[in-house]
């Protein structure tokens, strides 16, 4: 695809990840086509990620992704003032939820339960089969991501893990796993967001374009 190519011109070390970052794609969109969400989770500075890439799902990320004309006309039926803001306004979003981000229940969850099982707990509370979880670690065998992976695997979720180069407990659970070619932290890093950036544009173009 277009995008998958411009990605590639930009890191020809990415190439060797052309064919997962397809595949992760048409997870992610049969996923979205049949009213599906997608949960991210990951620790550090992937949890960061996790939020980056709920941020550009959930609005525009390059589009402007204008609301369609039923819908905008609905929110002025409710009420004409605030509709017409909310028609100017709101832009079409795709449904992400960013795990790390929920304080005042992974406190007391971990405080109750058990620290490593709080992405899990989520993912057992939000995901249903059809749903993709996003499984984000740059050594692919952070216990608390494995966890979630379990959990969704269970629920009938697709898995897709992105992680660095080395084969780890996460690329041999995951249905895809993008494993960018560098081993240190963050060099892997570095490497994932112009994967999931690519991702989000090609969403995007998919469902809004």
């Amino acid at each position: 695809m277009k995008q998958i190519e411009l990605l590639i011109n930009r890191y020809p070390n990415l190439n060797v990840c052309k064919e997962d970052i397809d595949n992760a794609f048409t997870l992610m969109r049969e996923s979205f086509s049949h009213q599906g969400k997608l949960l991210v989770c990951g620790n550090g500075g992937s949890a960061a990620d996790a939020e980056h890439i709920v941020g550009e799902l959930m609005k525009g990320f390059k589009s402007p992704r204008k609301l369609k004309n039923a819908y905008a006309e609905a929110l002025k039926t409710v009420d004409l003032e605030m509709g017409e803001i909310l028609a100017q306004y709101l832009q079409g979003a795709l449904p992400a939820i960013a795990l790390g981000g929920h304080l005042a229940l992974s406190t007391a969850y971990m405080n109750d339960c058990s620290p490593l099982l709080c992405f899990a707990q989520q993912v057992n509370g939000y995901g249903i089969q059809g749903d993709v979880l996003l499984a984000i670690s740059t050594s692919g065998n952070s216990k608390n991501v494995l966890y979630a992976a379990v959990t969704a695997k269970a629920k009938g979720m697709k898995v897709i893990g992105l992680t660095g180069k080395r084969d780890s407990k996460l690329s041999i659970m995951a249905d895809v796993c993008v494993q960018v070619p560098e081993n240190e932290t963050y060099m892997v890093q570095e490497l994932h967001l112009p994967v999931y950036h690519c991702l989000c544009r090609m969403l995007e173009q998919e469902f809004f374009d």
